[in-house]
This record gives C-alpha cells, structure tokens and sequence, in this order.
C-alpha cells in the first residue's frame, strides 16, 4: 500500500534525524543495515554529516566500520549533492560525496532519447477522453524504461494548463506503480522541470513568469489533487540547491502559497494540546479523509501520529532550513521558521534540532536566526539561566556578558549534573569519573548519570522530557545551546569559563568557616593565587578523598544554584567540580571551541615562572612540578591548589568526555609549547598526554602519533641537537624513561612483544637522542643484539630471501 509505504517512509525520515550518534552496523555489512529508499539514503548522508560535525565519532569501531557502511548507503543512491552543502559537511564525509559524479546530465540525456516515445503514450493514456482499455494496456504491458517518466511527460504534457489532463486517470496508473516507482518519477521529474524551465529562459521568458505557474501546477499537484507525495517533492526539490529555480519553487509553495499553511494551521487549530504524550485518556482522531486526504485513506489500520498530512512535513521543514542557510538565504529560513513556528511544536526532537543547527552552522547565522531559532523552544519550560532570558528579550546583539554568568552556568551543571560530593546511597568512588567515560560512546552519556538528590526535579519521570531524556541531560544540552547563541567569539568564551574553572579556590576549611566567596570582578578579572602558577593534575577527583573532609559541602554549592544578576557574586564552589563541570560542557561543544582551550592551555604552561626561569635548580623545578601531580581535591584540602594544576585536570576532564575522533587535538597542547626547554615542562607534557594512552592503543595511527609525540618532546631536551644549556643526569628522568616502556607494552601481540612498526619507531626516536641517554631505550629498537624483543620477534630475526630464488 502507498499509504503505508510513505508514512513508515516518514516515519523512518524522524528516526534518522534523530539518530545522536554514529549508528553502530553489522560488520559483515550486510542485510538491511543500509538498504534504505532513495530518500532515507540522502536523508541518513545528512544526518551523519551533523552527528560528526557537531558530536564526533564516538568509538574507534565506528571509525573503522564507518567508511564502508558510507561507501554502501552511497551506492545505493543516484544524488550527487551541492558544492554549497558539501562545503559545510566534515572532512571525513566530504571526501567521500566529493568525488560523486553528477548524475542529471545522463538524467537529461535519457528523458530526450525517450520523450518522443513517452509523451506519444502521454497523449494516449492522459487525454480527457482517453481509451480505459488502452489504460489497461499500459498499466499491465507498460515498458519499464517510460514508466519511470510518466510525471515528467504528464508535466511536459500539461504546460502550465492543468486541466489539459485526466488527472484521475493519473492518479489511477500512479496507484498501480509500486512505492520506489512514484519515488524515482518524482526525482526525473524534477530534473526535467528544471531543465525545462532553464530552455524557456534561453527563449525569454522571465523566471519569475515561469517560477509562478510551476509552483501553481505543483500545488495543484501536491495539494489539491493530491496526486505526489509532497514530502518526496520538496526534498528532491531543495536536494537541487545548486539550481536557483529549486530553491525559490519550494520557497514558494511554503511561503508564497496559501494551500499547506491552511492546512497547517487547521491542523494546530484542532490540536490544542501540544504535549500530547502526556495526554492519559485515548488518542483522539480526527476525520481520517480530512487528516490524511482522499488516496491516503485506509479501513484497518490508522497509526497514531503521522497519518497526517502536516505532521508529515516535520522532517521536511529542518532540511530546507538547513538548504537555506547554505545558500545564504537567512533571511528566508528566518521567515519559514516563522510561519511554521506553531507545527514545529510537535516536532519529536525540536531542542535537539535547535542545538544542532547551532552548532552545525556555528559562526554561520545572523543574530536574528538564532533568535528565531530559540523560539522554536518553549522557553518557559527548559532551565536557560536568567541572564540568558535578558538576552534573549534583549534587542542588543551585543550584550556583554561578565565573568560572573559564565561562573554561574558551571556552577548550575554541578548543582544538577555533576553528582553531589555528600555521603548519599547509590553513589560511589568511580561516580566522578564514570561521568565521561565512553562506555556506549556518547558525548552527552554524562547527562545520563545518577541525579542529584537534592534536585526538586528528582521526581519527574523521563518522558515528560521527551528530547532529551533526563533532567541532567536537559540542564547540560541548555547550556550548550546557550554558549552556541551567545554573539562573544568562541575564544573569548572558552577564556572566561577556562579561568572560571581553574582560578585558584579557597580550601575546604575556608569554605566551611566563611560565608562569603571569592570574588570574581564583573570584568572578568581573575583573582590571583596565593601561590604564583604553580601546578596540580589529573582529573581523579574521586568521591572518596572528598566525602570524608567534606561533609556537606554539596548543600552549600546547592545554594549557588541562583544567577547572578545583580553586582553580588557567587558562592565558590570547589575546584575539583568546576573543572568537572567545564571539562564536560567544553567537550559537549563543536571543534571551533577546542582550538581555544588548546591555546589557552598551552599559553598558560608556557609563562608560568617555573618554566622559564633559568636560574631555578633543578631540584626547585622537580618540587613545583611535584605539586601539579596533585590531584585537584587533594590540593584543595591542603590548599596548594594551583592554576597550572587545575589546568591539566581541566584538559583530563574535557578529554574524558571527548569522542574518538577528536582526541588527537589534544597534541596541539604539547605541539604549541616546543620546543620543550626543561625536565619540568617535559614532564608536564608527559602528564598531559600520558592518561590517554590507553585508550589510543586501539588504533594504531594514532597510538604511534601520540608515542612520535612524546620521543620528540624528550628529543627538544635530550636530543643531539638540544639547546638545554645544562646537562642533566640520566637518572633524573628514569621515571619517563619507565613511562616510555610501559607505553610501548600497551600495544602487544598475543606473544605479548611490541609491534615491529613500535619497534622501528623507537629505533628512529632514539637514534636521536644524545648517545648517553641511547643505552636506556635500547631494548625498545630494533635491534636483535640488544633489544631481547626484537631478538624473538620473527618478522625481525628472519633473514631476508635469497635473490637467486626469485623474489626480493
């Protein structure tokens, strides 16, 4: 049944569109994995295209089963997409569509050799005295090669005069094509009523002209008569963006037309409630031939909520916004968001496509778009801070936004999402860290997590949140829409919540024994430490170093939970949460945030006085890079927290909660401070990028990316051609040296020996090294004399074939 084909159809367009990260396929990649329509196939390019670009690949297994699962969606589709949208697809996927052909030439080419043929059976089958035995005919005895352009000759035959065809007899042969046939003449029929009207141009006819009576004939097709499905239509319409005529044509069948609006507006006149999820009593129906229209209605089954004829245009309306703004029409995407505000509330995922075209087009949309954006959201209902609301109503685009909003907004993810510090049941030592791990592969997967006890939302059930799902996950999401919708760039903001969450805090004791807070100046000026940037480390903030000290720590945070409107700042919080809170939201956040961070990280390390000072010893510079080993809670508690310290923990914490794919830019941290000049700053680069090692080992690429990294790093100070002055004793660094050899045992075979490839890489990078330094790593080379694993490893003790047997 048609019917049933395109409402599973459409339905299947909302779950794809839904869809929050890389789908997971069968490894065989067979099946129905990627056996989708046409439609589904374009649709899921798109969607993927988002999820990478704004949340990333989460997992290394995605990475790799990704390719060829894209390689077979692609060729099971003809389309080839636009250099304006490509343009804005990630790296990954746009070297994977660039290179398509374009199929509409050989589209075009195929309609003229047949068109003499088609529009002769044309004439026959449409004529308003057609023979109903020759209609018979055609239906059973029809070629395959001119059925498929059957509406491209109805519209050729038709010429802008509607009533010149039996429309009924075209609605009949239609009902006799199967589902994919309507499809595939719907997209040839595009194609030649754009090549048609380019030709009528080329005679001099206006595009306006020309523009006006397609869209009255589509109409009549899509509206009234019913005949196409008009979802199928207006994607394959904005699918050829690069076609001017395309975009306007849709443009004027939404906007310029009164046909769906009516229908739309008859439809949200009728519905009045909204939230209909919520709805206990049965689902009302409403008239199924007035709902679904004449050749769509059905006598058994009627499925609850797309058997509508607007509702049906949900998936449609985000992608042209998205063709919209790829283009560069703003101002129109605007103005469709508008009209169409009151549908859009029954979107199923309406914050997730706010957040995600933010996100996707972020530093793409004017002031005003993302305004209208945001009023697509019930914004009485979702936890957007009080300072974001004045925004919001504000006609100033520029609003300045102080230090103390950004403190605010962590300090709301610790009330609500970060998992309170107090001797409570169901939380335990590995809470903290549990919060960004990958164990499905989720970026957002923290705001899943167990909700805080002394949240008043605690009793709501999920669904009342229908996207996202929780009540943690909503606080984080909100405030990632908030950081996309702010106008400061990223930079700007990823510097004021970095100091938000690293500035020194005052110790546990203090926090109990005073009311009031650090202040923080409304310039954003962060108050100094009391000890000049000195260090503290990783993100092992675990529960059980705090609770014990702590007591009730998380009810004084609970009362920060206010916005800071007035000159009044906020309570401190302690520092090991704020830099929870900020790794997770910054992780949450897409690549052009990243960049900053990275910066900034690295600028800190760089001027910090232990680093450059020449005149330090070495035993000094060991003591200060003993204290940014701390974890951050401990040094709290001893209060010997410090800028440099809670900066490596801030980058442990964003890395913990990033995707896959998005881990190598961390290097940047350690690439921007070489040439490394100290065994201090050498360890520190060690520390960054050490925790992550474990989980690289699982791709080779970028496990041996990360071990160069570190060689190198070792190289800038103990190279042959290092320009450290003083010479340091080997034993001074045996403990990287072990680090460096339990690195290297990470990635082993079932022998449990190195890679050969590790193997020659070590030999490399230590070849590199001063020659009183070599004799330590020389068990990691290759070579068989004095490396025991290269002397076991077959594939490098074997000897090379002998020439006179042929092979080389």
């Amino acid at each position: 049944e048609h019917r049933l084909f395109r409402l599973a159809e459409n339905l299947c367009l909302n779950l794809a569109l839904s869809l929050r990260e890389v789908m997971l396929v069968k490894k065989e990649l067979k099946g129905a994995t990627t056996e989708f329509t046409e439609t589904l196939n374009r649709v899921m390019v798109v969607n993927l295209a988002f999820t990478i670009k704004t949340r990333g690949i989460a997992e290394f297994e995605q990475l790799v089963l990704l390719p060829p699962a894209i390689e077979q969606i692609l060729s099971n589709s003809q389309h080839c997409w636009s250099g304006k949208t490509i343009e804005h697809f990630p790296p990954f996927l746009r070297d994977a569509v660039a290179s398509r052909p374009d199929k509409r030439s050989q589209t075009i080419q195929g309609w003229q050799q047949a068109e003499v043929a088609v529009m002769q059976q044309c004439r026959q089958l449409l004529s308003p005295n057609a023979d109903p035995s020759y209609v018979v005919t055609y239906i059973n005895h029809g070629l395959p090669q001119y059925r498929q352009y059957l509406c491209a000759g109805a519209w050729v035959l038709m010429d802008g005069h509607p009533d010149s065809i039996n429309k009924g007899t075209l609605a009949h042969v239609l009902k006799e094509f199967s589902p994919e046939e309507v499809t595939a003449n719907v997209y040839i029929m595009i194609d030649v009523l754009l090549y048609h009207i380019q030709l009528q141009q080329q005679h001099g006819h206006l595009l306006q002209d020309l523009l006006l009576r397609a869209s009255a004939c589509l109409a009549l097709f899509l509206w009234n008569q019913e005949l196409l499905p008009f979802d199928i239509v207006l994607l394959a319409l904005a699918d050829r963006d690069d076609d001017t005529a395309a975009l306007r044509l849709v443009v004027g069948l939404l906007l310029d037309r009164p046909e769906f609006q009516q229908r739309v507006q008859n439809y949200c006149m009728s519905h009045k409630q909204q939230e209909h999820w919520l709805n206990p009593g049965p689902f009302q129906r409403p008239d199924p031939q007035q709902a679904l229209g004449v050749h769509l209605i059905g006598k058994d089954r009627f499925p609850v909520f797309f058997d509508e004829m607007s509702v049906r245009a949900l998936p449609v309306i985000p992608l042209i916004v998205y063709r919209l703004i790829e283009n560069d029409a703003t101002e129109t995407a605007e103005k469709l968001l508008a009209v169409y505000s009151a549908l859009l509330v029954y979107h199923p995922s309406r914050f997730s496509f706010v957040r995600d075209t933010l996100a996707y087009f972020y530093d793409h949309l004017p002031n005003k778009l993302v305004m209208r954006l945001l009023s697509c959201l019930d914004l009485t209902k979702i936890p957007f801070s009080e300072a974001f609301l004045q925004h919001v109503g504000s006609t100033n685009s520029g609003l300045y936004f102080a230090a103390d909003y950004f403190t605010n907004l962590l300090v709301n993810l610790v009330n609500n999402v970060i998992p309170p510090l107090s001797d409570t049941p169901n939380v335990n030592s590995a809470s903290v860290d549990n919060l960004g791990t990958h164990s499905g592969g989720s970026k957002g997967q923290a705001g899943t997590s167990t909700m805080p006890f002394n949240s008043p939302e605690n009793a709501k059930v999920f669904y009342q949140y229908q996207d996202p799902g929780t009540y943690a996950q909503l606080v984080l999401e909100t405030a990632v829409i908030e950081l996309l919708s702010l106008p400061p760039p990223p930079n700007q903001i990823v510097f004021t919540l970095f100091h938000a969450a690293v500035r020194v805090q005052p110790s546990y004791d203090q926090l109990h024994s005073h009311i009031h807070a650090t202040q923080i100046g409304s310039c954003g000026h962060i108050q100094n430490p009391r000890s000049p940037l000195l260090p503290t480390s990783p993100t092992a903030a675990s529960v059980d170093s705090l609770s014990g000290n702590v007591g009730s720590v998380s009810s004084l945070t609970a009362s920060a939970n206010v916005v800071n409107t007035s000159n009044a700042a906020p309570l401190a919080v302690p520092s090991s949460l704020m830099i929870q809170a900020c790794g997770l939201l910054l992780a949450q956040l897409p690549s052009p945030f990243h960049r900053p961070l990275y910066t900034e990280a690295a600028r800190i390390f760089k001027e910090c006085w232990w680093m450059t000072d020449p005149k330090k010893l070495h035993i000094e510079l060991d003591a200060a890079y003993g204290y940014s080993a701390w974890d951050p809670s401990w040094a709290a508690e001893d209060d010997t927290s410090t800028v440099i310290g809670n900066t490596v923990s801030l980058l442990h914490a964003f890395a913990s909660n990033l995707p896959f794919e998005w881990l190598e830019g961390l290097h940047t941290v350690i690439t921007l401070q070489r040439p490394i000049t100290s065994i201090a700053q050498l360890r520190l680069s060690f520390r960054i990028i050490g925790p992550l090692l474990p989980r690289l080992v699982i791709s080779r690429p970028l496990f041996s990316k990360t071990l160069a990294l570190l060689f190198t790093t070792m190289a800038d100070v103990f190279g042959r051609n290092s320009q450290v002055s003083s010479p340091v004793d080997p034993i001074e660094i045996s403990d990287l040296i072990d680090f460096l050899h339990h690195a290297v045992m990470f990635e082993v075979q079932a022998s449990g020996k190195p890679k050969p490839e590790t193997l020659m890489l070590c030999s490399k990078a230590v070849d590199r090294l001063r020659p009183d330094l070599q004799p330590l790593f020389k068990h990691l080379t290759t070579d068989p004399n004095v490396s025991i694993y290269a002397a076991t490893h077959p594939k490098l003790t074997q000897r090379p074939p002998s020439p006179l047997m042929g092979v080389m």
